[in-house]
C-alpha cells in the first residue's frame, strides 16, 4: 500500500508560534469536534479575553473565569446552558491548549438547567405547517418530521446516505460524531426521488463547469480520489450558490444553510395560526411523541433519535401524560361529574342524566325526558362496542335501571322506557 507523501515544513516554520485562536481550533480539529463547536468554543474564549481588556488566559484563573460567566448571567441574562457552553470553552482552553490545571476550577459554579418539556405540535397543527410549506422547505422538513432528524443532519445528507429500496436513511457523523440509521417516510420516497432528479441536473451542469465537487470531510479526498466530483457524494440538498471553501480556498457547491429554513417554519406558522413557542426542532420532538403515542417502543424511538441514553427518550414520555381524566374543581362544583376512568356526566336540575362524554371529551351519550320525567329519546354513539364498560353505562339509567339492551356485539336490540 502506497504511504500519503507530504511536504516538509519550511525552514523556520517551527519558530513561528500560531496564534492563542489558533491554537484553540487545531486543537479542536485534533479531537475530531464539531465545526459548530469549534466556533462557538473559538468565540466564548474572544469574548473572555476582551472582558478582561485583552490579558493573556496565561495570566488569569479561576476568579477571572467566575467574574466572566457571572457577568454573562447578571449582566447577558444569558440561560443556563448557554452559561455552561462557555464554562465548558474556557475549560479547553486551560486544559487542551495551555496544558494548565487551574487550581479551584472546580469551585467554579456550573449553572443549573432547569427541567423543561419540549414543545410539541399535535399532528393536525404539524399537517397544517407542513401545507403552508412548498418546495424543497416541504420537503427538508417533512423529513425532520417522518424520520426525526435534526436540521443540520438533513442539510448534510448525501445521496449515498438515502436507500430506496430498504426505506432507511444514514445519518452520517450525527451530534456526537455518531452514525445511525432511521427510516424513510414512504409518503415522500417519490417526492425525494423527483428531487434527487433536478439536483442531477444541477450536478452535469457543474461537472460541464469544470466544477462539481462536493467537499468531502477530513482525508477522504486523498482516500477516494475523484469520489467528490461522483453522483452519490454530491448533497441531497445542495446551496443555490458556489462558493469557496473556508479551508482551502477551492470553489465548490456546499449543502444548503439552515436560515432560510427556519425562516420558512416560522412564516409557516404564522399563516397556518399555530401560536406555539415551535421551530424546526419540534418537528423532530413530535417525531418522537408521535410514536410513542402509536406504542412504539421507548427503545426503538431511542435508536431512531441516536440518544445515547434512554432517559433523554424518556423526556417525550412525560409530555404524553394525560391529565383529561383530572377535573376541574371549578366543573365538579356544578351539575358535572367525573369517574375514575375519564367519562363525564352531565345532569339537569333535576338530577337526571342528560349528557355522557368519554375522556376524550366525545359525546357517546345523550338522553332527554317528558314533563312526566319519562324518556322521550336517546342517543348514543359506542365508540368501541366491544368495550364493556362503556356498554354498561350506556344501558342505565343514573339510578343504574335498564334502559338499553345490547348483543354481545354492543348492537342495540331493545329499550324500555322508565316509570
Amino acid at each position: 500500500m502506497a504511504v500519503k507523501e507530504f511536504s516538509a515544513p519550511q525552514e523556520g516554520a517551527a519558530e513561528r508560534k500560531p496564534r492563542l485562536l489558533d491554537q484553540v481550533r487545531n486543537a479542536a480539529r485534533l479531537r475530531h469536534l464539531s465545526r459548530k463547536t469549534e466556533n462557538t468554543y473559538v468565540a466564548y474564549i474572544r469574548r473572555y479575553i476582551l472582558f478582561h481588556n485583552k490579558r493573556h488566559p496565561r495570566e488569569m484563573g479561576a476568579d477571572e473565569i467566575r467574574a466572566f460567566l457571572t457577568h454573562m448571567a447578571v449582566v447577558g441574562g444569558v440561560s443556563a446552558s448557554t452559561q455552561n457552553v462557555a464554562f465548558n470553552a474556557l475549560l479547553f482552553l486551560y486544559r487542551e491548549v495551555l496544558k494548565i490545571d487551574l487550581p479551584h476550577i472546580e469551585d467554579v459554579v456550573r449553572a443549573r438547567r432547569p427541567s423543561r418539556l419540549p414543545e410539541v405540535f399535535t399532528k393536525a397543527e404539524a399537517r397544517a405547517i407542513i401545507d403552508q410549506l412548498s418546495g424543497t422547505h416541504r420537503l427538508i422538513v417533512s423529513l425532520l418530521y417522518g424520520a426525526g432528524l435534526r436540521l443540520n443532519e438533513v442539510l448534510r445528507l448525501r445521496v449515498k446516505d438515502l436507500d430506496f429500496e430498504k426505506g432507511s436513511i444514514t445519518v452520517r457523523a450525527g451530534k456526537g460524531g455518531k452514525d445511525r440509521v432511521t427510516l424513510m417516510s414512504e409518503s415522500l420516497r417519490e417526492m425525494l426521488k423527483n428531487h434527487l432528479e433536478k439536483v442531477k441536473l444541477l450536478h452535469r451542469e457543474d461537472l460541464a463547469r469544470g466544477l462539481g465537487e462536493a467537499p468531502m470531510d477530513f482525508a477522504l479526498s486523498r482516500k477516494y480520489p475523484g469520489a467528490a466530483r461522483e453522483w452519490p457524494w454530491q448533497y441531497v440538498f445542495p446551496s443555490a450558490k458556489i462558493s469557496s471553501s473556508w479551508d482551502d480556498g477551492s470553489t465548490r457547491r456546499h449543502h444548503a444553510t439552515e436560515t432560510p429554513i427556519q425562516k420558512a417554519v416560522r412564516a409557516a406558522m404564522q399563516r397556518a395560526g399555530v401560536h406555539k413557542h415551535g421551530n424546526c426542532h419540534t418537528f423532530r420532538h413530535i417525531f418522537a411523541t408521535h410514536l410513542l403515542e402509536n406504542q412504539y417502543d421507548i427503545r426503538t424511538v431511542q435508536e431512531l433519535l441516536g440518544h445515547k441514553d434512554v432517559r433523554t427518550t424518556q423526556i417525550y414520555t412525560h409530555v404524553l401524560k394525560n391529565k383529561n381524566f383530572v377535573q376541574s374543581p371549578l366543573d365538579a362544583a356544578g351539575n358535572t361529574t367525573a369517574d375514575a376512568e375519564g367519562r363525564t356526566f352531565t345532569y339537569d336540575d333535576e338530577n337526571k342524566q342528560k349528557e355522557v362524554r368519554d375522556q376524550y371529551n366525545t359525546v357517546i351519550g345523550q338522553y332527554r325526558y317528558d314533563a312526566s320525567g319519562r324518556m322521550v329519546a336517546e342517543y348514543s354513539t359506542i365508540v368501541e362496542p366491544t368495550a364493556t364498560a362503556k356498554i354498561s353505562y350506556l344501558t342505565t339509567d343514573y339510578l343504574g335501571s335498564p334502559r338499553i339492551n345490547t348483543d354481545s356485539n354492543g348492537n342495540v336490540t331493545t329499550r324500555q322506557d322508565l316509570h
